[in-house]
């Protein structure tokens, strides 16, 4: 009988990713309404130590493939050692993150377990004993409530969507050898280009400053780039500025981009087009900068600025610096 709630973590070059600790939380509290412990998969290259973290965030055992095959994230590798070690233990809940890396991960996976999913949730909760899922339909015009048939239920979460909140459980790690080799994989890693940047992934900021067409080219990025600079945010655009080669595809926020849900998001020159909509209606506080006051943006957004974003900006973040130095 299938039982118990899994998760499966994701590392970066040795260190567990945050979206990590809010599906380990979030895992925590559906095992505790079942009775039933929690459980995840981590998989890499010399990250045996970092496993314990998980039990740092209610994670009673952590099931690690600690080998070079796993070093960089190939679909094939981990869909086959997560699939191996799930089939075996027959968990009744898994979940995922809705990261990039786990929309790839989670389609495969569902695939190699013959069950259903609901992806790209931004609430999760347990009814008639099972696992109940919220997510938006229709580019975020609406919301729909999911059930999966089939086992384990699986269920990709939206990033920084789902608090993360310390809560010991045992830890326990178990190594497993999922028994791959290299030769017989179909995909292999030739090269990793870099973002030399260093600045959090747009999925993972906390404050997110998105610049769209009304920056009118890319030399005026610098504006909203010092703003970001000032309050510690990530860069972001809408998909008609980086069409028009103002910013690179990876800063691109949107349903054709990526879906983000910061605490912060301020709108810089965005009409608010459905598509763009849909991959940031879900941040907590939305400003909106605009001199067209009927954009559409405005209808979504907290707070609006109804002014010239060249005249705006500069003043915002003149009174960031004085705020915050």
């Amino acid at each position: 009988m299938a039982k118990g709630v899994w998760i499966v973590a994701e590392q970066r070059e040795g260190t567990l990713r945050k979206v990590s600790f809010e599906i380990a939380t979030t895992a925590r509290r559906l095992a505790d309404e079942l009775g039933e412990e929690v459980s995840a998969v981590l998989l890499g290259s010399n990250i045996a130590g970092i496993a314990p973290e998980l039990g740092k965030y209610g994670v009673d055992r952590i099931y690690c493939a600690d080998d070079p095959v796993f070093e960089t994230y190939t679909t094939d590798a981990y869909a086959a050692a997560v699939a191996t070690v799930v089939k075996e233990n027959d968990p009744a809940i898994l979940l995922m993150a809705a990261s990039v890396q786990g929309k790839d991960l989670s389609s495969r996976l569902a695939g190699k377990l013959k069950t259903g999913m609901a992806t790209d949730c931004v609430e999760v909760r347990i009814a008639d004993g099972g696992l109940a899922a919220k997510r938006p339909m229709y580019a975020g015009k609406c919301y729909g409530e999911v059930v999966v048939s089939g086992s384990p239920q699986m269920a990709s979460l939206r990033p920084n969507v789902f608090p993360a909140a310390e809560n010991p459980g045992a830890g326990e790690v178990v190594k497993f050898d999922p028994a791959l080799k290299a030769e017989a994989l179909k995909t292999k890693i030739v090269e990793v280009q870099k973002d030399a940047s260093g600045k959090v992934d747009l999925t993972e900021a906390e404050i997110i400053v998105s610049g769209g067409r009304g920056m009118k080219g890319s030399e005026n990025y610098p504006i909203i780039e010092e703003l970001a600079d000032v309050l510690g945010a990530t860069v972001g655009a809408s998909r008609a500025s980086v069409d028009a080669g103002w910013r690179p595809q990876s800063d691109q926020v949107g349903q054709t981009g990526k879906v983000v849900s910061p605490n912060l998001y301020i709108a810089c020159g965005i009409s608010g087009a459905i598509q763009h909509l849909a991959g940031m209606s879900s941040s907590k506080y939305i400003v909106a900068i605009n001199k067209d006051p009927d954009a559409p943006i405005f209808a979504k957004a907290d707070y609006g600025i109804v002014d010239d974003l060249f005249k705006v900006v500069p003043e915002v973040t003149a009174a960031a610096k004085k705020l915050l130095s």
